[in-house]
């Protein structure tokens, strides 16, 4: 597939060759159960601290703030679920939004059973959430509050250090999907104000399978969801991945080099993308906010191209009409239905998710095939 043009890293990143070789012992020599008391057991274990440490780093916090998980959707039911069920004497209200993960959304959905309730806020047409909204949801029952850093889908940042910062106001927990954010936006934790947060691999230049949740030292731990070996202080038992957790851990170090230095260029190739399919096509339409936004992250509406049309057209572009999760999907996002976009422009947008490896002359030839692709069916399409 080298004659095919990556641009939908909002979905998974390639595994970066530092990355990679970082794990390759830890998959063949070096194998031993980070549990065992033997030296192989010891050295995976101190490979696990190593990468421990390596994502601390990166979240400006303790190495014993941060649970290894298989990734950020059990992140998000441990945050989510696990602070539900150790706090419930305190209350059962949960607020989040209506632009949320589903990793989120359908876990306080399966909590309404068990008698939680949730307040879904609404969001702007930029996607943001309201601090002031925030604030007036909360109740005296309300115990956890779950906000994304930035969407998955348009790329809009969240104002999270203020709605942390509401949350803190009134003494109830803020958990953060960072998944997007995470190793692109400034990560450290306690500068931001979030208690709990998600965060995966495979978003960094990582492996796929292994993520971790922060668990701020001054907040509340989730209940573990699992029993087994008591394995990361018994919030997350189980046999540790250590390849995987490797992978992570170099992937950390990785992108806090990258915030650094290399973040800047991707955004003037999204930016000179933008720029050129705007000049070459009418009737397009940006969702999320011009500003605020991912560095990498281009979600557009091509008026008049169902984007499932549009993505099979493109033969040599790999991108994507939002979240993976959601590929098979025809119906209109529902991250750009609480944006309040129309349900017809909706179903015609297409995310393009621009990375570390893409190139000036890439986003040259993904212009050319989009405007093909777009002019040829718009000029098939019914008058």
């Amino acid at each position: 597939m080298n004659d095919i043009i990556y641009m939908d890293n909002h979905a998974t990143t390639p595994i970066a060759p530092e990355v990679l070789e970082a794990m390759m012992p830890y998959l063949t020599t070096h194998f031993g159960n980070a549990a065992s008391t033997h030296p192989f057991g010891v050295k995976a274990a101190d490979a696990v601290e190593k990468a421990r440490h390596q994502v601390a780093e990166l979240l400006g916090c303790s190495a014993e703030e941060i649970i290894f998980t298989s990734g950020a959707t059990e992140s998000d039911n441990l945050a989510i679920r696990g602070i539900a069920y150790v706090c419930q004497e305190k209350g059962n209200h949960i607020i989040t939004s209506t632009a949320e993960h589903h990793a989120i959304l359908d876990t306080c959905h399966a909590l309404a059973a068990e008698g939680f309730e949730t307040t879904y806020l609404p969001v702007d047409n930029y996607g943001r959430v309201s601090p002031d909204d925030v604030e007036a949801a909360i109740t005296s029952e309300t115990i956890l509050t779950s906000f994304m850093y930035a969407n998955n889908e348009v790329g809009t940042i969240n104002p999270i250090t203020d709605i942390a910062a509401v949350a803190a106001k009134h003494g109830v927990l803020f958990h953060s999907d960072a998944v997007q954010g995470i190793g692109q936006l400034p990560s450290n934790m306690e500068m931001l104000g979030v208690d709990l947060a998600s965060l995966t691999a495979h978003k960094i230049y990582g492996p796929k399978g292994i993520g971790a949740l922060y668990v701020g030292g001054k907040g509340q731990h989730p209940r573990s969801l699992f029993y087994g070996g008591g394995q990361e202080a018994g919030i997350r038992p189980g046999t540790l991945n250590v390849a995987g957790i490797v992978g992570l851990g170099a992937a950390c170090e990785l992108s806090k080099k990258y915030m650094e230095t290399g973040k800047s260029s991707v955004a003037i190739l999204r930016d000179t993308l933008h720029r050129k399919l705007m000049v070459s096509l009418d009737n397009l339409y940006l969702n999320g906010h011009p500003e605020q936004r991912l560095p990498g992250n281009l979600n557009l509406c091509f008026a008049g191209v169902q984007s499932h049309a549009h993505l099979a057209g493109l033969k040599r572009v790999a991108v994507s009409t939002g979240s993976a999760c959601d590929s098979e999907s025809v119906k209109a996002s529902h991250v750009l239905v609480a944006m309040g976009v129309p349900n017809a422009l909706a179903l015609t947008a297409v995310r393009f998710g621009l990375g570390r490896y893409n190139t000036g002359e890439e986003v040259d030839i993904v212009v050319d095939e989009v405007v093909k692709v777009v002019n040829r069916l718009r000029a098939l399409a019914p008058e």
